[in-house]
């Protein structure tokens, strides 16, 4: 679960970012930018699932799990007429998901709980909570598999960074596809 404190640090980051240029607001959406965000995406995710089944490298089914869920956060975040700048884009993409897509992402899945609205509302705010997080989760391995990790530990990371990228590309495609 996100806590109430990271959720305020990411606010001030972001308030931050924008005065700073880091994150700027857009007014004219360019189809190419978002078109490459979501095939870089596709590509990373289809790359991270090759390197996993075939057993070819841990390190890379992370890093491309990673990137495969940092590109469709971008085009969700390009969507809502936003563009991430080039110095700390990882950073400046974790914290625009807290302050702008989790609010998003919960009423997306808000859709999925019809029955019980109460629960619903509980639910899907966890739910929201956990993919954001799992974002800032992958982005803190890969630096980790990357140069600190043992290489038996690396296999079972890996899938699970595996199944963490898709199931944070599905709940982001959602939001894509909202008018």
């Amino acid at each position: 679960m996100l806590d109430k404190k990271r959720i305020k640090e990411a606010e001030n980051n972001v308030k931050r970012y924008l005065e700073e240029g880091l994150l700027k607001k857009i007014k004219e959406h360019n189809d190419d930018i978002f078109n490459t965000f979501k095939k870089n995406s596709e590509e990373s995710l289809k790359v991270a699932d090759l390197l996993s089944k075939n057993s070819l490298s841990w390190l890379w089914t992370v890093v491309c799990s990673y990137y495969s869920m940092f590109y469709i956060a971008n085009a969700v975040i390009y969507k809502m007429s936003y563009k991430i700048g080039e110095k700390i884009a990882h950073k400046v993409t974790s914290d625009t998901l807290i302050v702008y897509v989790r609010k998003k992402l919960k009423e997306s899945l808000l859709e999925d709980f019809e029955a019980a609205k109460e629960e619903a509302l509980e639910l899907a705010g966890i739910k929201a909570d956990e993919l954001i997080e799992s974002f800032d989760f992958e982005r803190v391995k890969r630096s980790r598999f990357q140069y600190e990790m043992a290489e038996p530990i690396k296999k079972t990371k890996a899938e699970t960074s595996l199944t963490r990228a898709k199931k944070f590309i599905f709940e982001m495609e959602k939001i894509l596809l909202e008018k």
